[in-house]
């Protein structure tokens, strides 16, 4: 009896160094060696997956649209409702979802959802980073981040040390992945311009960014954040890449329908710039990982789509998307569990086979990207 039970604790221990041994080999498996995480602020499901919101692109007052309607339902709109969204977002209908894996379809039984229990930018971002929602955060004012993000931790392992970046134009991203503790190079806000670059298109985007008008504080507008993201990824070639498109959630908030219409058909061609621009460097061309989402919803009807949070219901519904070499093709995800927001921050992580659970165990498991069901 002893002889069996020492027999099948020798057994299960090289089982478990077998294991071990072996987790190196299934991270030589994965394809990917590069990933990009783009947030599109305040981006609802319902234009992702249904295009322009009929109510708003036909209610002048609802939609508080400056643009005539009749160009702007020729600009968006389609009664069918693949042709519409495909008008709004066509990489991501016609690339992304071909090639990768969409979650969110709430009307296809795909539910994709917020835990923290705000609904707001600062506690989404804490989320999809730190794969934790954290009470503590539940302002937008909240200040530096307590908590270490998958950025953070991506950075200090030796294999991504300096190539891993933050751009965007939301100036509390310096907060939200506490530059002073991790040290990422963050561009954002008033920091998205290098001051010391003396390149003369590099003096004439700082010249356009100090006269142009903003739609918040000193936040530049995405096609600052775009150009500038371009140049960096020319210069620098990172590896692990943030990217935070604010624009829509601003346009939103100022009930401006149809300016929300337009730039969310600008952050898909910038989506689509960057993807193509990567799959012309041989670093990153079939090698590269992209997660798309957003980081709250927003209400519904002519007045409460302007706004998120707890007193706009629906504010918890969120998208997520992903394309990849190690992501199979399944297209929209239908009448699967749901899944959350906090799970991206761990799927960061297991695109390039690293498991950020061993770190911080109570982030919530990677997406379910890697097999078909």
């Amino acid at each position: 009896m002893r002889l069996s039970v020492r027999l099948a604790v020798r057994l299960s221990g090289w089982w478990v160094l077998a294991c071990c041994l072996a987790l190196p080999a299934l991270a030589q498996e994965l394809k990917t060696k590069n990933v990009v995480l783009i947030v599109l602020d305040g981006l609802r499901w319902q234009e992702v997956f249904t295009g322009a919101d009929p109510l708003l692109i036909s209610n002048e007052k609802a939609g508080g649209s400056w643009t005539a309607l009749p160009k702007l339902k020729s600009q968006f709109w389609s009664d069918e409702v693949h042709a519409r969204r495909r008008i709004l977002m066509p990489f991501l209908w016609e690339t992304v979802a071909t090639h990768g894996q969409l979650f969110g379809n709430r009307r296809l039984g795909s539910q994709a959802v917020v835990t923290n229990p705000f609904w707001i930018s600062y506690p989404g971002y804490n989320e999809i980073t730190t794969g934790v929602a954290d009470r503590r955060i539940r302002t937008n004012e909240f200040g530096v981040n307590p908590n270490t993000t998958v950025f953070e931790w991506l950075n200090d392992l030796p294999d991504y040390h300096d190539q891993v970046e933050i751009v965007g134009n939301w100036a509390s991203f310096h907060d939200i992945f506490n530059e002073p503790r991790s040290h990422l190079l963050i561009r954002s806000g008033e920091t998205l311009l290098d001051p010391s670059a003396t390149l003369p298109a590099a003096r004439q985007l700082r010249e356009l960014y100090e006269t142009t008008t903003r739609l918040e504080d000193e936040d530049p507008m995405d096609s600052f954040v775009h150009l500038v993201l371009r140049d960096r990824l020319m210069e620098h070639h990172p590896r692990v890449l943030f990217v935070g498109y604010g624009d829509i959630d601003n346009w939103a908030h100022l009930g401006r329908y149809d300016a929300l219409l337009q730039t969310v058909q600008h952050a898909d061609a910038f989506i689509k710039d960057l993807w193509e621009q990567m799959q012309a460097i041989p670093q990153y061309r079939d090698q590269t990982t992209f997660i798309i989402t957003t980081d709250h919803g927003r209400g519904s009807g002519p007045l409460l789509w302007r706004e998120h949070g707890v007193k706009e219901p629906g504010s918890e519904n969120i998208w997520i998307a992903v394309m990849g070499p190690d992501t199979p093709a399944l297209g929209e995800r239908t009448h699967i569990a749901p899944v959350t927001q906090g799970q991206i921050a761990a799927t960061v992580a297991a695109v390039l086979g690293r498991d950020f659970r061993r770190f911080k165990p109570k982030a919530a498991p990677p997406l379910p990207i890697f097999k078909a069901p």
